[in-house]
């Protein structure tokens, strides 16, 4: 009888163990697909945003459009294109980034080539221009990439906009789950930022105190007639998922940069100068 009962507990391990083994294996197959469509394999990713950008308006960012004045966030623009800068006034290059905080290949641009892109910028090699976007919502009439994008403008408010942003991106939700409508959500990943999470971060998520300007920027996203998100431009050129023949990649957007800066020098004022 021990013999037998050794044996089924023997089995039952062995299930076990192919059963954690096949959840590794699952893991590992989709971090190889975040990193394929870092590398190139973006063609899905690239499609998602251009359904996005051909669906209608929200009742959502509709409903935002009049709830009153434009406040643009500290040190943004609120002109024809409100844009949030990050990077040296002076740098010599500016990479354009047109995105929603649901889109997942912008997720996969961001999650995917963050650390080189704040090198450049660290470096005064460019100067970043992020444009922030509602076509999520707008394909699923839901709120999470407003939400997302006005707490994202608080946080420039508290001088945090790129630690913050990063943060939105690490923990994004599934394209269809519209977790980021749910102001808490926003508050409880600002936990993650240290110094972020105070009264007037708090008050400004929770009265919505951006919508306007956000809803002013998808609004000149759509007016540009761009193909969807994210729309990434090297000096006003393409170059997502590729420029030209090359895919983009850490190595490969080094080297446009590196280009484009040829004989200039590393610009040095801060962004709000």
């Amino acid at each position: 009888m021990s013999d037998n009962r050794d044996a089924k507990r023997a089995a039952r391990d062995r299930l076990i163990q192919q059963r954690e083994q096949q959840k590794a294996g699952e893991r590992r197959r989709r971090q190889v697909i975040v990193a394929g469509a870092v590398v190139g394999v973006l063609g899905l990713a690239a499609v998602i945003g251009v359904i996005a950008a051909n669906a209608g308006g929200s009742d959502n960012a509709k409903s935002a459009s009049t709830s009153g004045p434009v406040v643009a966030p500290a040190g943004a623009d609120d002109k024809d294109k409100p844009a949030i800068p990050v990077g040296a006034a002076d740098a010599p290059s500016t990479l354009t980034v047109w995105e929603d905080f649901r889109c997942p290949a912008c997720a996969a641009f961001e999650n995917g080539l963050r650390a080189t892109i704040h090198e450049l910028e660290n470096s005064g090699q460019i100067r970043v221009q992020y444009h922030l976007v509602t076509l999520i919502d707008d394909k699923t009439r839901g709120g999470g990439s407003l939400h997302a994008a006005n707490a994202a403008g608080c946080a420039q408010d508290a001088g945090k906009f790129s630690a913050y942003h990063d943060v939105l991106y690490t923990n994004q939700p599934d394209e269809m789950d519209d977790a980021y409508a749910d102001n808490a959500k926003l508050l409880d990943l600002a936990k993650k930022v240290p110094g972020l999470d105070t009264p007037a971060f708090r008050s400004c998520v929770q009265n919505g105190t951006h919508n306007s300007w956000v809803v002013k920027s998808n609004q000149a996203f759509q007016a540009g007639k761009f193909s969807g998100t994210p729309t990434v431009q090297l000096n006003g050129e393409s170059i997502f998922p590729a420029k030209g023949n090359e895919q983009i990649t850490a190595a490969n957007l080094k080297k446009w940069v590196a280009q484009a800066n040829k004989g200039k020098p590393a610009g040095k004022a801060s962004p709000a100068s």
